[in-house]
């Protein structure tokens, strides 16, 4: 995810090169970064849909975020094919939907036989429709959701009866809002929008930004507490991480924890962030997330995921759970 109000100079970031020199392939520490073999997947802001018939499909930031958005697919997260979106890999196009750049942060749901893809284009959100997982994703009238300001990073959150969409409003820092949607999940009820979360502590700002960033929302509701993880710091700062925080309401007030869950002391990368937590059909709970290229550069970056542990209303990682997500030689 880039905005140009976000767009800080390496000066900034005094401590960008002083990560850590090691890396962690498969959970399994490297003396150094590997080269970049063509197995990997590129996607930055990754999401995952599993789809009825317990397929998994995978999206996210492109390299050439300004084309559209392409799709992988796996029966068992570990083996990955692609892209295999409708249009040459792609499951959108940016010539069938509103924005012309910016195609960042997907999200896939469903409800009845229609797929949904609420996505970021020119620092708007607009949601598309397509009858495949797979695509084609597209809008009959190119237009973006209502907004009073920038905005980014859509998360559509189905509570009973309730649509809200959690995002970012690009406002003195990247701020967590939610709104409210209309039934027909095609647009929204601006005068509900409420701020969530902003970046406050020590690990959400480790330079002292005086644009602060928290970013990349996803909630799920387990047993009547609401859980929202969401990334802080700049995206190019190797202490971009993931944390999560609890309310009794999906409108707040959120109980931050008060240290990231995945972070670069944790898997051993820099620049472990926004992602998508999802459950599997058997009850086991996972996040996908981006990670820099290596220590020395931030993109493309790569996409990878880690199981989580919930126990006792709270999340944690599982050890030797991190890995790369790689197209399977064979399925290419």
């Amino acid at each position: 995810m880039i905005s140009f109000l976000s767009v800080l100079m390496t000066a900034l970031f005094p401590a960008f090169f002083a990560g850590s020199s090691a890396f962690v392939i498969d959970s399994q520490p490297a003396e150094s970064s590997p080269q970049p073999g063509t197995d990997y997947i590129y996607l930055a802001d990754p999401t995952i849909y599993c789809d009825t018939d317990g397929a998994y499909y995978l999206y996210g930031t492109s390299p050439h975020a300004d084309e559209g958005f392409l799709c992988y697919r796996s029966s068992d997260l570990c083996h990955w094919e692609g892209p295999v979106g409708a249009c040459d890999g792609y499951a959108l196009v940016r010539d069938s939907v509103f924005g012309t750049c910016g195609f960042w942060a997907p999200q896939v749901y469903r409800s009845g036989d229609t797929y949904y893809m609420a996505y970021t284009a020119n620092e708007q959100i607009a949601v598309a429709t397509s009858r495949s997982p797979v695509g084609p994703f597209v809008q009959q009238r190119h237009r973006s959701l209502p907004s009073v300001t920038r905005q980014i990073d859509p998360f559509v959150f189905r509570d009973g009866g309730n649509v809200y969409l959690y995002h970012v409003r690009l406002h003195e820092g990247n701020r967590i809002y939610c709104v409210r949607m209309t039934v027909g999940m095609d647009s929204v009820e601006l005068a509900t929008a409420r701020e969530q979360i902003h970046a406050q502590s020590v690990w959400e700002n480790a330079n002292h930004a005086d644009w602060p960033v928290a970013e990349g929302p996803t909630v799920v509701r387990i047993s009547g507490t609401y859980y929202l993880f969401y990334s802080a710091n700049d995206f190019r700062n190797p202490a971009y991480a993931v944390g999560y925080a609890t309310s009794n309401s999906p409108w707040g007030p959120w109980q931050k924890h008060d240290r990231p869950l995945i972070s670069q002391s944790d898997i051993g990368i820099p620049g472990t962030g926004h992602g998508d937590l999802f459950q599997t059909a058997d009850g086991r709970w996972f996040y996908v997330f981006h990670t820099h290229r290596s220590d020395q550069k931030v993109g493309p970056r790569r996409t990878a995921l880690v199981e989580l542990i919930f126990a006792d209303g709270q999340f944690a990682l599982k050890p030797g759970s991190f890995t790369f997500l790689r197209v399977s030689r064979s399925a290419r």
